[in-house]
């Protein structure tokens, strides 16, 4: 099935430019050109995403939108971030994704000359990375990970395994989240987390690495590793953030992951509402085209709303997160909204191909496996519910 080219949406919002008008009109035609053909080519054989995409991705600028301009970048905000999300989301997610392994991760190390060469590279898409938060017994709970590093004259030896890291072996470095000393077992504990950056060349993994990688049922295009560190060993300037402060910086990170996510649920959830429209259009039954069955009709206008509705939300909390608001709450529950929103949505896509959206022969599947995705990763819908009624009830005590 072709693309739809559907209009950009005309917003009359206070956070809507026509600055940003056009760099989603750019990203919705990079999308269409060449992010689409790419993704009915290798999605459906579980392949990568083609390196010259990733060249394209750094010559647009996009690995940069949030970096300022005097390090090689857009010099732009969250909302650019999302827009740009959202239009790549709609025809593979997977590279929507690699966006958020650049815009400055890995670079805030203690000496600014460094910092300011490691973002050059990083807007420059010569600076992508991975992300190693999660653990196996350390998801959901990130201030209970395990995995320990030991200081060792001027460098530090990590050990301790990773799960979901994705991107690893084609990253350019690694970021880790780890506790300076060993680990209180069986107890949840903020303090004395640390990130700590481990550098390594595309395609190799370092020396005390080993990975596996994790056979998922979608979000293809982006491998995604089970690690193991055995005294991995890298200098004390590897060090990231500031010191004691891991774990609030890791949150912080984790509230634009959030919106990005809503932005990518977005796009999904987008490019089963238009292939829907395609297809009731171009599909006969009894006599007359889908589009005339008035149960059909409402089924899309429904979707229409709801992709229109998580839209606007997500670009609410954006521009608050650029006006300065940390935006805790509000990224949950936009994170939540969208992201269920677009487990709907392509599910009714679903219903509407009917035979034809349970096969590999249109793209709507590919919308809702990854759309299932975005419930889970960046905290799952019960982890935002939990932080949301954190903020309405106050934490709950932990009783026994």
């Amino acid at each position: 099935m072709t693309i739809v080219a559907a209009e950009p949406p005309k917003l009359s919002t206070p956070w809507w430019s026509a600055e940003r008008e056009a760099l989603q009109a750019q990203a919705r035609a990079f999308a269409r050109d060449e992010v689409w053909p790419a993704a009915n080519e290798f999605d459906p054989v579980k392949g990568l995403i083609p390196p010259r995409l990733i060249d394209r991705l750094g010559e647009l600028g996009y690995f940069g939108i949030t970096i300022p301009q005097e390090h090689g970048g857009l010099g732009l905000g969250v909302i650019e971030y999302c827009i740009v999300a959202e239009e790549l989301a709609r025809s593979w997610m997977s590279v929507a994704s690699i966006l958020a392994r650049a815009q400055g991760l890995g670079t805030d190390v203690a000496d600014p000359d460094r910092r300011a060469r490691l973002l050059a590279k990083s807007a420059a898409g010569r600076w992508i990375g991975s992300v190693g938060f999660s653990e196996p017994d350390a998801g959901s709970d990130l201030a209970s990970v395990t995995t320990t590093a030991v200081r060792d004259g001027d460098e530090w030896v990590i050990t301790g395994e990773k799960r979901w890291t994705g991107n690893a072996l084609a990253a350019d470095f690694i970021q880790v989240l780890c506790r300076g000393g060993q680990p209180v077992k069986g107890r949840s504990n903020a303090s004395g987390l640390m990130t700590l950056l481990i550098e390594k060349e595309r395609g190799v993994f370092p020396d005390g690495i080993t990975g596996t990688p994790i056979d998922k049922i979608g979000y293809h295009g982006f491998q995604t590793w089970n690690l193991h560190l055995d005294g991995v060993r890298v200098p004390v300037s590897n060090a990231l953030g500031r010191k004691s402060q891991a774990f609030a910086e890791t949150q912080r990170f984790l509230n634009i992951a959030r919106v990005h996510t809503a932005a990518r649920a977005v796009g999904l959830a987008r490019g089963a509402l238009e292939d829907s429209i395609a297809y009731l259009q171009q599909r006969r039954q009894f006599g007359a085209p889908l589009s005339d069955f008035q149960a059909l009709r409402f089924e899309l206008a429904d979707m229409a709303a709801q992709v229109n509705q998580a839209r606007t939300y997500y670009l609410a909390v954006a521009h608050a997160i650029d006006s300065g608001d940390g935006a805790e709450a509000d990224a949950a529950m936009v994170k939540l909204l969208a992201t269920e929103m677009s487990v709907r949505v392509t599910n009714s896509a679903m219903q509407l191909f009917g035979g034809n959206g349970y096969t590999t022969e249109h793209q709507v599947e590919r919308y809702w496996r990854d759309a299932r995705l975005t419930t889970i990763f960046e905290g799952t819908s019960e982890i935002q519910k939990r932080t949301i009624s954190n903020r309405l009830l106050g934490r709950q005590e932990r009783r026994g």
